[in-house]
């Protein structure tokens, strides 16, 4: 946590205003955690590399789920800040539809990690997905995602098309 790693070379003041943020963002954390669980299914609270806390909740309907995300500095309104939106091919996989939010944060990462172990706790055996044209402005982004997360990525750049696999190590 940042608070605790550069203590030594903060002035008073901004540990102040850092642990006023931090009792801000556990109490709307709390206030969040409860709307959010009359509706969805909350899977666990993080810490963005941006030292933020988000909630993570999922739904599951009609054969689709999707990995949602709130960040705790503002109240939940009932929408989410970043999302995975997947839905169920068979028993044996999840096809990733859609990724949406802001880039750059952290929440990404934080989304997948939930999408990858919901589909472990389910015995799913992959997680798919479809590189697309539309994708193509920010394909080295998207590459380099995948790949972090572990995922076979496929790309076939004179088409403009691709394939993503994840496969659970056992």
């Amino acid at each position: 946590m940042l608070l605790l790693q550069n203590e030594d070379s903060k002035t008073k003041d901004e540990l102040i205003r850092e642990k006023s943020d931090l009792e801000f963002q556990l109490f709307r954390m709390q206030d969040n955690m409860k709307s959010i669980a009359k509706h969805w299914k909350v899977l666990g609270i993080e810490q963005t590399k941006e030292d933020h806390w988000v909630v993570v909740y999922r739904s599951d309907k009609n054969g689709v789920c999707q990995i949602m995300l709130h960040e705790c500095t503002a109240p939940f309104r009932g929408d989410w800040d970043f999302a995975i939106q997947a839905s169920y091919e068979d028993d044996r996989t999840i096809q990733i539809d859609d990724i949406k939010g802001q880039e750059n944060k952290g929440f990404g990462t934080v989304c997948m990690h939930y999408l990858k172990k919901t589909a472990q706790q389910q015995n799913i055996n992959f997680i798919t997905g479809n590189l697309v044209k539309r994708d193509w402005d920010h394909i080295d982004r998207l590459i380099h995602f995948y790949r972090k997360h572990n995922f076979q990525v496929e790309v076939n750049s004179s088409e403009q098309v691709g394939r993503i696999k994840w496969k659970p190590a056992h």
